[in-house]
């Protein structure tokens, strides 16, 4: 191993008085003229006949120059024109941070061991990517770019799907700013791979509870996310053939979602709630793979808090009303629709209006006016038609099935009405893993994960205290990996989102972002070099860290395989 070391040599193990190796880090010099990069592998003879790995974190150039003046009058005092005339020796040295052993020492490695560049084999080992157990393809690595090609090494990366989605970890957030970051793109090839591993699974009639898996996706932006089921059409046909190729590379399927359902705001032509063309509507919908979705006054009233989740309400004077109404008081118990219920508010707002005495009829009038702005006028808000294909969320998904995936359009909806309908949603999910749909011929999924962009709409760090859907968040982040229930989650600012959130999430994603959000202290585990690397990080671009990883990653992924809208 010895010989086989110094004949790859890139350069040796650099032990100073200020800079000496550790259990956890070490420097080695090479010559300037070789690239390596962030992220790339490197390994070193170690004592009893081992090899220690590190990860590159920082790559620094030093001459024998005492300092800045020395150089600038070695050059005839600053000609730039002229050669200097004090010829200066320099090198590179380089910082890395140990992640393995082969034999497990780590003692720290010996002054003036060689350094070389690890093979495949040896790279996946170091980084732990070659003990993972139920793998789902997360993206690939390339390491040693810009060097010789003949060295250079593109690697499938794995995550573990027990680390990832249940039941040793769960939740994964991605953050980034918008547009380069790509975040959703990132979310639904993660969402792609675990589909693509369940419905092998169910080729190969394998019980294993880890393929049980059902979606539900919010698509929040536009068109983006209203066409998964259909195939991408591609730039050009050299785009294609690339894109292709890495899924194959990955093992992945080159086809786009399957058991895809759509749920759209319901739409009249007086007020059209999507983006998608009414005739895409109305084709998805006679092919049995869309509905419009309503709320009822009787089985959805219940649910009006979720309205009221951005709303501060330090005196509770909304949550008694809430209360009120839910529990059926004053008339509100014996109303049919939401126009009835309207109504009756606006009466219990009227000087003299009987109700509950403790509710002021100023408190009565500031609900009218929040609850009118999202109810009247609105189509959503009616009774349901089964032959014109209405449907409830929460039936909907009171009934999923393992691997189907089931895409919720709230994108243009205002802020309140997508705050409400993924509140339901969630609750539903909550209900039925809680046992609430006691069919005795339905078997709900083990695990249903649950993507939604923009988080800090609803789990923010200043987010109301009192706010449902927070509450719900917090829960599903706490408890939901037990339950089954996986929350996949976007956002621009990781340090925006509620640290409980966060801090229950196993996997994390960071894109592109700018050089105020990394100085935040979410960030302060992360290397000075990789902080720099996420500013400036490319489309498809992203780092990772998850438990299974000895190290965080830079890893790139594919284009998407489904269909993209472009911009109108």
């Amino acid at each position: 191993m010895k010989g086989n070391i110094m004949g790859n040599a890139i350069g040796k193990v650099l032990a100073t008085e200020k800079n000496p190796s550790t259990m956890e880090e070490f420097y080695f010099w090479t010559k300037p003229e070789l690239i390596l990069n962030p992220f790339d592998v490197v390994k070193v003879e170690h004592i009893q006949e081992s090899v220690t790995f590190g990860v590159v974190e920082e790559i620094s150039h030093i001459t024998d120059t005492a300092n800045f003046l020395s150089d600038y009058i070695s050059n005839d005092f600053g000609d730039v024109t002229i050669n200097p005339i004090t010829h200066r020796i320099g090198m590179n040295y380089v910082k890395a941070k140990i992640i393995g052993n082969t034999k497990g020492v780590y003692t720290p490695v010996l002054n003036g061991r060689a350094v070389c560049k690890a093979s495949r084999d040896e790279i996946s080992y170091a980084l732990g990517l070659s003990d993972v157990q139920h793998p789902v393809p997360c993206g690939y690595l390339d390491m040693y770019e810009g060097g010789d090609s003949q060295e250079q090494i593109k690697l499938r990366v794995n995550i573990d799907s027990k680390f990832l989605i249940g039941p040793e970890g769960a939740h994964l957030n991605i953050s980034g700013i918008s547009g380069l970051a790509a975040k959703t793109s990132y979310a639904m090839f993660l969402m792609k791979a675990i589909q693509d591993k369940c419905l092998r699974a169910l080729d190969d009639e394998d019980d294993d509870s880890d393929e049980d898996v059902a979606f539900v996706i919010f698509n929040v932006k536009g068109r983006d996310l209203l066409a998964i089921d259909e195939p991408n059409a591609f730039t050009n046909e050299q785009e294609k053939i690339d894109t292709i190729s890495l899924y194959n590379e990955l093992g992945m399927s080159t086809h786009p979602f399957s058991h895809v359902h759509y749920y759209y705001p319901y739409s009249t032509t007086r007020t059209w709630n999507t983006y998608l063309d009414k005739e895409d509507v109305e084709h998805n919908i006679s092919a049995g793979r869309a509905h419009m979705y309503k709320y009822e006054y009787k089985q959805d009233k219940d649910n009006l808090d979720l309205m009221f989740s951005g709303l501060d309400d330090p005196n509770q004077t909304m949550e008694s009303i809430l209360s009120y109404i839910i529990q059926g008081r004053g008339s509100f118990g014996r109303l049919d629709d939401w126009g009835d219920f309207l109504r009756e508010v606006k009466s219990c707002g009227e000087a003299g209006a009987n109700g509950d005495k403790e509710i002021t009829v100023q408190s009565w009038r500031k609900f009218l006016r929040i609850i009118n702005k999202a109810i009247n006028h609105n189509d959503m808000f009616g009774n349901i038609n089964d032959e014109e294909h209405d449907i409830r969320i929460f039936d909907a998904l009171s009934n999923i099935k393992k691997n189907e995936v089931h895409v919720i359009d709230i994108a243009k909806l205002n802020d309140d009405m997508q705050s409400f309908v993924f509140g339901d949603a969630i609750r539903a999910i909550y209900n039925l893993k809680l046992g609430q749909n006691d069919s005795l011929d339905y078997n709900p999924p083990s695990k249903i994960i649950i993507f939604i962009d923009e988080l800090n709409k609803y789990a923010s760090s200043d987010a109301p205290k009192n706010s449902p859907i927070l509450r719900q968040i917090l829960d599903i982040a706490e408890r939901g990996r037990s339950l089954g229930v996986i929350l996949f989650a976007a956002e621009q600012f990781k340090s925006a989102i509620h640290s409980r959130v966060t801090g229950n999430c196993s996997t994390f994603a960071y894109g592109r972002t700018n050089s105020i959000e990394i100085a935040k202290s979410d960030y302060r585990f992360i290397p000075s070099v990789y902080k720099s690397m996420m500013t400036r990080l490319k489309q498809g671009e992203y780092i990772i860290q998850n438990p299974v990883f000895r190290s965080l990653l830079n890893i790139k992924f594919p284009k998407p395989i489904y269909k993209q809208f472009k911009s109108k």
